[in-house]
């Protein structure tokens, strides 16, 4: 955690909800992993004056470690939201409609919904299925204004560098049922999030056989998801009042991009 100073003078702690990227992080089995090299190494080539650069290859997946998913991302009965045709938007390689490069950047007031610390555990357990009680009592007394950031933090972060547990094949994944997923997006949020690989109930040794939650969020309401967010920092503080501040890169056509959101924390 760091500091910044906003135009008013105030002082603010801004909090990064990224993981790292590595090669053994844990990967969602329907996306490529993270592949780095270094292509050009110092002493290579050294210039004139003695000096020398080095450069690196990234190969990675568009939701591969913190992302967030394009409207492109999902289709149902072959439609994306607002009913365009899945194979139509594709044509050509790339989702000219509903790609990430269509996802504004964000800046909004984020809401924490701390879902073990209002159960009183530390992590929740695999394939725990989050109700909509279980929501609403994280939530609280707060009433989230249309077009904030609702976070679901199920303590799954602890586990990022143990990549079999954190996917967890044969138990499942901690995360929101259908109907809590329909209650967050009753809500009318700018964006949800979670720390998790695919932000909804995994239910154990189902895998992504089905993702009711998606279909909810990304076809029928129009709400992008952000994954594998890093919570942990963030829950230490406590329910506060903070601003999220996140920008997919511009990828035109793109399902989803890799995200460095940062919760600024009055």
């Amino acid at each position: 955690m760091s500091t910044g100073r906003m135009a008013d003078g105030a002082t603010v702690r801004v909090v990064d909800l990224a993981q790292p990227l590595h090669a053994a992080i844990p990967t969602s089995p329907n996306h490529p992993g993270f592949r780095h090299a270094l292509l050009r190494r110092h002493g290579d080539a050294v210039r004139v004056d003695g000096t020398s650069g080095a450069n690196d290859l990234l190969v990675m997946g568009t939701h591969t470690g913190t992302h967030i998913d394009a409207l492109a991302h999902i289709s149902h009965e072959g439609l994306l939201h607002g009913g365009i045709s899945a194979a139509g938007a594709q044509t050509g390689g790339r989702f000219l409609e509903h790609g990430v490069h269509t996802v504004e950047p964000i800046v909004c007031i984020g809401h924490l919904l701390d879902v073990p610390a209002a159960l009183g555990l530390p992590r929740l357990d695999p394939g725990h299925a989050v109700t909509a009680d279980e929501l609403a009592r994280a939530l609280g007394d707060r009433r989230p204004a249309p077009g904030s950031a609702l976070l679901v933090r199920t303590g799954w972060a602890q586990l990022w560098g143990a990549s079999t547990a954190f996917l967890d094949h044969e138990g499942g994944v901690p995360g929101p049922d259908e109907d809590a997923v329909a209650w967050l997006a009753a809500h009318r949020p700018r964006v949800v999030g979670s720390d998790t690989t695919a932000f909804e109930h995994i239910p154990a040794g189902e895998g992504h056989a089905r993702l009711p939650g998606h279909r909810i969020l990304l076809v029928e309401k129009g709400i992008p998801i952000i994954e594998m967010l890093n919570l942990e920092e963030l829950a230490g503080l406590g329910p506060t009042a903070f601003t999220v501040v996140a920008a997919p890169l511009r990828l035109v056509g793109a399902t989803g991009s890799p995200l460095r959101p940062l919760a600024l924390v009055h």
